[in-house]
């Protein structure tokens, strides 16, 4: 069964677009509370560069990079997506109840307005943006999808709906055993997560099922992340659309972005081209070993230098980075690494 109250009001969907809108400045409040981070500055920031920084243009992935006067890299933008990799204080992501690995990184996911090209780092546009950009400490993509993980803590909007907090994947399935993959039934969209409804861009209006409360398997906890707190546009169905689809086979193949990773039906020999924040995909399932069934976000290489991801699991029943039921890396031979076949740079 999914945990946690039901709320204790609906709010109007007027209401749910100005949570929405106010979002930001609420995790600023409630979301770092229980964040393991830390710089290593006495005053938790980073130098920031007011100027003399140069553009470099790269190639596979086609992108522009900010590198500072000491070469330092300060900034990644791929052509054709809106992420933006901005380097800021170093952090630290843990998650001791399922593993010991940790992950140090100074990388800051955030979501551009529209997505990159060549050239527009000489628009007033990035000169105004790109300074607040680093200076910016709200949370990004990697401090939002931690606040539904272990340990976090319950925030609400002014209405009363709770937008982040420990998640679970879904309700268990009855006849299942623990150790299955299919211990927990998916199907679990953010809408669920939040319990209200929801209306797409394109008119189709959803409803949450009341025992999904709380609970979002892997994809709806994507479209949770990058849809619903970062702005990403979604829609309700597995086709081609505007912005994010519902399912992992969906998002990998149909998604906006750039295709980094495609699937060649085996693991991928070289995943040098991954940074924090790209979207992984897998095909796991014993039952279908030919599909894509399962997405996460890459979080960059734990302190002994595995490439580790964070997602929505079955067993380990809500999001993690830990090894239940398989370790939570990229490479090698583990269960993930054997299923991982793309990625995917929003």
């Amino acid at each position: 069964m999914g945990t946690g109250p039901t709320p204790p009001r609906k709010p109007s969907r007027r209401q749910i677009l100005g949570s929405a809108a106010g979002l930001a400045a609420a995790a600023v409040a409630g979301g770092y509370a229980w964040q393991r981070s830390r710089s290593d500055l006495p005053d938790g920031d980073v130098p920031i560069p007011t100027g003399g920084y140069r553009f470099e243009r790269r190639g596979a992935p086609a992108r522009t990079v900010v590198l500072a006067a000491d070469d330092r890299v300060l900034a990644t933008f791929t052509d054709g997506a809106r992420t933006a990799l901005l380097t800021g204080p170093t952090r630290t992501w843990s998650e001791p109840r399922t593993t010991g690995a940790v992950v140090h990184g100074d990388a800051w996911v955030r979501l551009m307005g529209s997505a990159w090209s060549q050239g527009r780092e000489r628009t007033g546009w990035f000169r105004e943006w790109f300074p607040k950009a680093l200076a910016d400490r709200s949370p990004d993509a990697l401090a939002v999808a931690f606040q539904y993980g272990d340990g976090a803590p319950e925030v609400r909007t002014a209405s009363g709906l709770r937008y982040a907090g420990k998640a679970h994947f879904g309700p268990q399935v009855p006849g299942q055993q623990p150790d299955s993959f299919h211990y927990r039934d998916e199907k679990s969209d953010f809408y669920d997560y939040l319990g209200v409804p929801w209306t797409f861009p394109d008119g189709t209006h959803t409803s949450p099922e009341k025992e999904r409360y709380g609970d979002v398997d892997c994809s709806g906890f994507m479209r949770l992340v990058w849809g619903y707190r970062m702005g990403y546009p979604m829609h309700a169905t597995n086709n081609h659309g505007i912005g994010l689809p519902r399912r992992a086979y969906a998002l990998a193949t149909r998604a906006p972005g750039v295709l980094l990773i495609p699937n060649t039906g085996q693991p991928p020999a070289d995943l040098s081209l991954l940074l924090p924040g790209d979207l992984v995909f897998f095909s796991i399932d014993i039952g279908r070993p030919h599909g894509i069934d399962h997405c996460g976000m890459y979080l960059g290489p734990d302190d002994d230098g595995h490439p580790r991801f964070y997602s929505s699991r079955s067993q380990a029943n809500g999001p993690t980075m830990g090894d239940l039921a398989g370790r939570a890396t990229l490479d090698g031979h583990g269960f993930y690494a054997r299923g991982l076949r793309m990625a995917r740079r929003l």
